[in-house]
């Protein structure tokens, strides 16, 4: 299976400057590839120390310079946020200059305070994305973008240098909704899975968008890709003394983040899904709630992690698993012991099972099963 690296520039370590973050997740860039990743993903945030990423493409270019081999991949680009017409340059950029190793995730965020420090309107990001995407798409296919649209209206521009190859089974889609499920499957989009839900409910939604898009489209859909938090030790113990820790860190960040307890998420067009999750952690109480999203992350010994991944990846028929392994407050040190034990005693053995599976790959696709 495909093994990649999520790369997240989080400062939640007391004492750390936002510099010192930015060093300390470059350093685990640098050793993805000869680490044997085979791709380096990370996602984008605006505005607080939870995630201090403003542009993806940008970050990702300077890492196609350092690199050889490994796929660049977006977690996502937040389309709210953006001009298409850049999207879609600096996607196409990033594609020639790395000779065809862009993966492109597209997605329509979520954090007020993000949206308020853009100016966007967040009960119009539905129907933005669902425009921009299309135009995005479309236009990386074709070489120039256009799109006449309720909230979009972009005259025909060129885009040189064009993308180096179609996109087509390299573009995912996070959280799709039902509203826009459609849309994005027609625009062939994968799906990039970030667990926020019971286990079931993801396994479940995923086989619904793969027949939604079988009929879209008469062909399977890219595999999905699974993206996971991790902490790993040899010692069962320390892994999940590691994992109450900062997987913890990481879910109350998230909470946080994201205001999950705040009542006017509800109130917003196209966040309804919003108001029974509020409710759901005011009947089970907080720390239950940050329990669950942080139990939703796979840890513990490389033998618990492997199996684990490869039941979940199994299950949902996915390409494989993107992990972080740095969040939640981490010390540079306990990060690089993590990284350590995964690429030792984990990554090898992970890309030796199920080698039909791949990025770009679908449920069609087979060979040689490890």
């Amino acid at each position: 299976m495909h093994v990649g690296l999520g790369l997240f520039f989080q400062g939640l370590e007391p004492g750390l400057d936002d510099h010192g973050v930015v060093r300390d997740q470059l350093a685990l860039a640098d050793a993805a590839e000869p680490s044997g990743f085979e791709s380096i993903w990370t996602a984008e945030h605006h505005f607080s120390r939870y995630h201090m990423m403003p542009n993806p493409l940008q970050m990702l270019t300077y890492m196609a310079g350092r690199t050889r081999h490994v796929q660049l991949g977006t977690m996502v680009m937040v389309l709210p946020w953006h001009d298409p017409v850049r999207v879609a340059e600096e996607t196409a950029w990033l594609d020639s200059v790395s000779g065809g190793r862009a993966i492109l995730g597209l997605g329509r965020g979520l954090g007020s305070i993000e949206f308020e420090g853009f100016r966007v309107d967040m009960g119009e990001s539905r129907q933005r994305f669902i425009e921009y995407a299309t135009a995005i798409c479309e236009g990386l296919e074709n070489g120039a973008i256009e799109h006449s649209g309720e909230l979009y209206r972009q005259p025909r521009a060129e885009l040189h240098p064009p993308a180096f190859a179609s996109f087509r089974g390299r573009t995912y889609a996070a959280a799709v909704s039902p509203e826009s499920a459609r849309i994005v499957a027609a625009l062939g989009c994968g799906l990039i899975l970030i667990a926020q839900k019971p286990w079931t409910t993801t396994v479940a939604e995923t086989a619904a968008y793969r027949e939604l898009f079988i009929e879209v489209n008469g062909y399977e859909p890219p595999r999905p890709m699974l993206f996971n938090f991790a902490c790993v030790d040899p010692d069962a113990a320390r892994a999940r003394e590691m994992h109450d820790e900062y997987a913890m860190g990481y879910a109350r960040s998230t909470i946080g983040h994201y205001e999950f307890t705040n009542a006017r998420l509800e109130t917003i067009n196209g966040y309804e899904y919003y108001a029974g999750l509020r409710k759901n952690i005011e009947k089970h109480g907080l720390y239950k709630f940050n329990r669950f999203l942080a139990d939703l992350q796979m840890s513990g010994t490389p033998e618990a992690l492997v199996e684990e991944t490869v039941e979940r990846v199994r299950a949902l028929d996915a390409a494989g698993v993107v992990n972080v392994l740095s969040f939640g407050g981490m010390p540079a040190e306990v990060a690089r012991r993590n990284f350590a034990v995964f690429t030792e005693h984990v990554l090898p053995r992970l890309r030796t099972i199920d080698t039909h599976r791949g990025l770009g790959s679908t449920a069609g696709d087979r060979a040689t099963v490890g």
